[in-house]
């Protein structure tokens, strides 16, 4: 396997497990990974945010941890990325306002790279205008978007995942294990034991 370059976009309030989880995941397994965040360089710190499912009528938020940011926004190049990755949780909601974020996910998509975007993280696919025609998971909170960017909302189980090359997305942390393993299925990695 020919380890890829990925392109990590998080930020203030993204969901904490879905931010460090992936980071981490993609890394052990020889991948490069670079957390990026706008107006942050490398060294800087995001807030994260840990969302559960209690039983209220959507999920609670606890402060979670500082994540350390490891390549500085303003310095990345998308043409030398082999792939993209969104966290979810608030992040996005803020994110998809700024025109270089915008720009970014467009450039990924128009070049057909795998981009794996999770809970909230179909905020800034639907922003960017890059979903139209594709199936896409997301939270449920975000299903009128997905439709309304002209996606089809795909009403999954929290634990699954839907690939709709170039796009694999998914509801929610607990997804994490079907929705790295079919993002790396898009990158082409193997993993053998």
């Amino acid at each position: 396997m020919a380890a890829k370059k990925i392109l990590f976009l998080t930020g203030d309030f993204a969901e904490d497990y879905e931010t460090m989880v992936p980071f981490q995941a993609l890394q052990a397994i020889g991948h490069t990974v670079h957390a990026v965040c706008p107006g942050k360089k490398a060294g800087d710190k995001v807030k994260t945010a840990i969302h559960d499912f209690e039983g209220d009528q959507t999920y609670t938020e606890k402060p979670g941890h500082q994540f350390a940011l490891n390549a500085s926004f303003d310095e990345i190049d998308a043409h030398e990325y082999d792939a993209l990755a969104i966290a979810g949780g608030r992040a996005p909601e803020y994110l998809r306002l700024d025109r270089k974020v915008i720009s970014l996910v467009q450039q990924f998509a128009n070049d057909k790279k795998p981009i794996a975007a999770i809970c909230h993280a179909a905020q800034l696919l639907a922003a960017a205008d890059v979903i139209r025609g594709k199936r896409i998971s997301a939270y449920p909170a975000c299903s009128p978007e997905v439709r309304l960017a002209g996606g089809e909302y795909a009403d999954i189980p929290v634990d699954a995942a839907v690939t709709d090359a170039p796009f694999v997305t998914a509801p929610a942390w607990p997804a994490h294990p079907e929705w790295l393993r079919q993002f790396l299925v898009l990158l082409g990695t193997r993993i053998e034991l």
